[in-house]
């Protein structure tokens, strides 16, 4: 889903048979793109630039897709521009398009609670996600350009009241309907919390392609 608002945007995207659980390659802004998806968590993260790099000429590594917002000046489906993620300094693309810019937290859960994203946004981060720390040292160990480019689903002051960690699977996926189960047991707060969030999801993923399609490298 996170790919949504850049394949919209992108010529004949076609379907890569590669070692990661969804890729596809096409043309962007008039750059041969490989996108590769495979799942929450670093080592998931670092496997798909692997894969990706293989056979494909590659000039930068780009980690994208949702962020929480860790300021509370950032808004739903705001773009966000890391400058560095885990000490890794990141480049900045320069976009006709405006964007938050600073650190980003990489972290191996999903932050439920304004409280740890105040704790974050006190360490300096302005957002936090589950990938970028993978691709970042994938694309070291490249020696390649690392880019961060996050749009945000979730606000620095809200808690989540369904609990996402608890659905995530050992392969990196989201059991949607372990999710959906236990939001039926509280469905005044949950369910609402799941159509905002979807809603916010489809938002953001138009914003991400936006952001690339004016974007030059």
């Amino acid at each position: 889903m996170e790919f949504d608002g850049i394949l919209a945007l992108m010529a004949r995207p076609l379907k890569v048979l590669e070692n990661v659980k969804w890729a596809r390659t096409g043309n962007l802004g008039g750059h041969r793109v490989f996108l590769a998806a495979n799942g929450a968590g670093w080592s998931r993260a670092a496997a798909a630039v692997e894969a990706a790099c293989r056979g494909f000429h590659t000039d930068a590594v780009i980690s994208t897709g949702f962020c929480g917002a860790c300021d509370p000046k950032l808004r739903i489906a705001d773009a966000v521009v890391a400058t560095e993620v885990g000490g890794v300094k990141a480049s900045a693309p320069p976009s006709f398009r405006g964007a938050a810019s600073g650190p980003i937290a990489s972290i191996n859960h999903v932050v439920q609670t304004a409280k740890e994203k105040a704790a974050l946004h006190a360490s300096g981060a302005i957002a936090v996600e589950m990938e970028a720390a993978g691709v970042a040292a994938a694309a070291n160990r490249r020696h390649l350009p690392f880019y961060c480019v996050r749009a945000v689903t979730d606000l620095a002051g809200e808690d989540m009241a369904n609990d996402f960690n608890a659905a995530l699977q050992p392969d990196g996926q989201f059991a949607t309907m372990h999710i959906f189960t236990h939001a039926l047991h509280h469905p005044v707060t949950r369910l609402p919390e799941l159509y905002r969030l979807r809603q916010s999801c489809v938002r953001a993923a138009r914003t991400l392609g936006d952001f690339f399609a004016d974007c030059r490298f």
